[in-house]
Formats: structure tokens, sequence, C-alpha cells
């Protein structure tokens, strides 16, 4: 519905700054030596460029569509390969005790426990496919254990912020995408993605951890976290002694090399099972492809959507307003160009992914910008609509502060992408 809204608002702001340009033009003179205006034949011509715009981003849409199709196959398919491998399974066993702590109110060996594992497991490795259907089996499984069927629970809410979070580990849709959209490079942004989901998973912990009165000093919790966040320290103070080349070339060459490491262990996971590898790499293809053409209408629809707000000049005068903020207290703007992915994410996955495209597309796909639209996407998923899905499907009404929970690792994944982003690409 706020999508809704949203998209609605773009073409009648973008129809009504438009009009206001038009006539400024023809009162040109009376606009000019009274308002620091300055009026020219794009004023007077804006209309065309609208219309313009709407075929223009029509036709990107398909563009990218068709690329995304053989990318999205092409993973997908891996991605089967190692989700019947078993590396949904291993992650479960790697992380069950951490659950186990953070979810005190769960018994241990309830069936809750092993489907929030395999649910967050899946969304770390980019399987939507099999993410979604067992976070609902979760939910379920958590509402059997809940006292107030109405209201929501300290587990549920813990669980659907570590959903909102949305830390990832293989973020196959927005290396797609940045590859569809001229990218050099597309995984330079695979670090810098990691990074930033990490400090939003962990500001969601601690303030839903402190909500809850959960001790992260356990020795248990603290082995967990400690190393991550030792790991994550590392890499950073690392990067910060190289200088923006040397950042550029080895993160590039991490990145690429991680990325083929692990489509080699799950075709060894693969052999490991004895599963037909080529088979199961064609069902997952088929569902890579199935997704890739779904996208379409989405992508259409908010990528002209967006353009026509663009064209107007409302974009512009929206950015000019921002900058002018930040600039105030002398902060360096350059992201504020991309800081419209930002502002959707929490409100619609699709609508945001349509804003980083169109901010790819305008800016380049390995502008600052650019990389920083894709950061953002990555960073956290669509809160609203997390918690309108898997709340609504065990009939929740009262969520308590699980919306504020999502928001503030939302934030803290918009802030963390802004300094690494200066960090790798400054």
């Amino acid at each position: 519905m706020i999508l809704n809204y949203i998209w609605i608002a773009f073409f009648l702001i973008g129809f009504i700054v438009a009009i206001f340009r038009v006539v400024a033009y023809y009162f040109r003179d009376f606009v000019m030596s009274h308002f620091q205006f300055v009026l020219t034949i794009a004023d007077r011509d804006v209309f065309s460029a609208l219309v313009k715009s709407t075929f223009d981003n029509a036709k990107t849409s398909v563009e990218i569509s068709i690329y995304l199709i053989g990318v999205m196959t092409l993973w997908l398919g891996i991605m089967k390969i190692g989700e019947k491998g078993g590396v949904i399974k291993g992650l479960s066993r790697l992380v069950s005790p951490l659950f186990s702590r953070i979810f005190p109110g769960i018994p241990k060996d309830h069936p809750a426990m092993g489907s929030m594992v395999m649910n967050l497991s899946a969304n770390m490795l980019g399987l939507d496919n099999a993410a979604t259907p067992l976070g609902l089996k979760a939910m379920h499984e958590l509402q059997e254990v809940n006292t107030e069927k109405e209201k929501a629970s300290d587990a549920q809410i813990m669980f659907l912020m570590l959903n909102t979070a949305g830390m990832t580990i293989i973020p196959i849709s927005i290396m797609a995408l940045r590859a569809a959209n001229g990218a050099k490079v597309a995984t330079d942004v695979f670090i810098p993605l990691i990074l930033a989901t990490y400090f939003a998973t962990m500001s969601g912990l601690i303030y839903v951890s402190i909500r809850q009165k959960i001790n992260l000093l356990n020795k248990v919790v603290l082995a967990y976290l400690g190393g991550i966040s030792l790991v994550i320290g590392g890499i950073i103070w690392y990067l910060s002694r190289l200088t923006q080349t040397e950042v550029a070339s080895r993160t590039g060459f991490a990145g690429n090399f991680i990325l083929f490491l692990i489509i080699i262990l799950f075709i060894i996971l693969g052999i490991r099972k004895r599963i037909n590898l080529y088979e199961t790499f064609i069902e997952g293809a088929k569902e890579g492809f199935n997704i890739a053409i779904k996208i379409i209408p989405y992508l259409v629809a908010m990528l002209v959507a967006v353009g026509i707000f663009r064209a107007s000049g409302a974009f512009d005068f929206l950015m000019q307003g921002l900058r002018g903020f930040f600039g105030f207290f002398g902060i360096d703007t350059r992201f504020v160009d991309a800081l419209p992915v930002a502002l959707m994410k929490p409100l619609s996955g699709g609508g945001a992914r349509g804003m980083m495209v169109e901010t790819m597309k305008h800016f380049g796909a390995d502008s600052f910008a650019g990389r920083l639209a894709c950061i953002f996407q990555g960073s956290t998923e669509t809160t609203f609509y997390v918690v309108a899905v898997y709340f609504g499907a065990v009939n929740i009404s009262k969520t308590r502060y699980t919306v504020t929970a999502g928001l503030i690792a939302d934030l803290a994944g918009v802030i963390a992408a802004i300094f690494i982003a200066y960090l790798f690409f400054g």
C-alpha cells in the first residue's frame, strides 16, 4: 500500500513540477528578475523530456532483465547445488549454539529453532525461494509457544529483527544488476556489503537484547560475536592503511576469489553427497529464469516512475535540498545521490531495486553513487514488508517494538554503508 502511494506520487509530483517549469518559462522575465532561477528551452520542453524518459526507461528495464536472466539462472543453479549439498544444514549446525542463547524462551529441541536457523542460513546465501517458506514455518512454530496469540513474543521479535537486518553472504541479484549496467568489476561491492550488513545486524541484535534483557556477555555469545567482530575490525583496520588504488585491487581480488571458491566448495559438497550436479544445476537454473522474468514488470514500473520524477526536475530539487542541508554542516555530500535507495528500502525491496538501477544508469555503475546505491540495497531487508508478511501469516496484530528494531538496524546499515563506501571508493 505504501509503495502504491509512492508510485503515484512520482507521477503527480513530476507533472506538477513540469507545469511549474513551463509556466515559469513563459513568464521568465518576471521570474528571473525576482527569483534566483535560470530558465532555458529545457524548461519549455520538459514534457517532451518526460515522455522520452518513459520510453527510454521501459527499454532499459527490459535490456537489464534480459541480461539478468542469464546471471540469475547461473547463480541459482549453483545455489541449488549448494542447497542439496548440505550448505544450509552445515550453517545451521554452525550457528545453533548461538541461537540457543539469544532465543532463551524457546526449548532447545523445539522445531522452531531448526526452522529459524535454516531460514536465516538460506537468507545469508541469497536463497529467497527457500528462505521465505522456512521463515513462515518458523513463525507458525514460534506461535505455538506464544502465550498471547495476538501479541508478538520476544522470540518472534528477535527472529524478525534478524530477518530485517538482512545478513547476506552472497548478494546475487545486486552483482547481476551491476554487471548488467556495465560495471567493470561487478563484485567490487561484495566485501563492503558484508561489512554494512554486519553493522546493521549487530545494531538490531544489541537493541533487541537490551529490551529483552538477554545477556550478550555469555561466553558462547561473546565467542561468536567477538570472533566475527574481530575479523570485521581487522578487515577495516587493514584497508584503512592502504591507498585507494590498493583497496580497489585487493578487495576486487578477494571478492572474486571468495565467490569462485564458494562455487568450487558447493561442487565438492555435491560430489560428496553423490548428487547429480548437472540435473541439480538445471533445476535451480529454471528457478532463476522464472525469478528474472517476474522482476521485469516491477523494474519497468519503478524505473519509469523514477525517470519521470527525475526528468521533471523534482528529483534535482530534492537532491539540492539534501545537499544544502548536509553541506551546511560541512559534510561531503556525494552520498546524497544514492540516498533515495536507502529511504526506499524499508518500504519496498522492489522499489529500492528500481532506485538502485536508476542511480547506476544515471551516474554510472562504477560511480561513487552507483556503488553506494548497491551497498544500501544489500545492507538491510525490507522492514515493513517482512513484518507484514510474517506477522500476518500468524494473525499477530500487536507487533510491539519490532518495527523500531528493524528501523534501527536499517539506520545502522545506512550509516555504516556511507562510511564504508568512503573507505573503499572515496
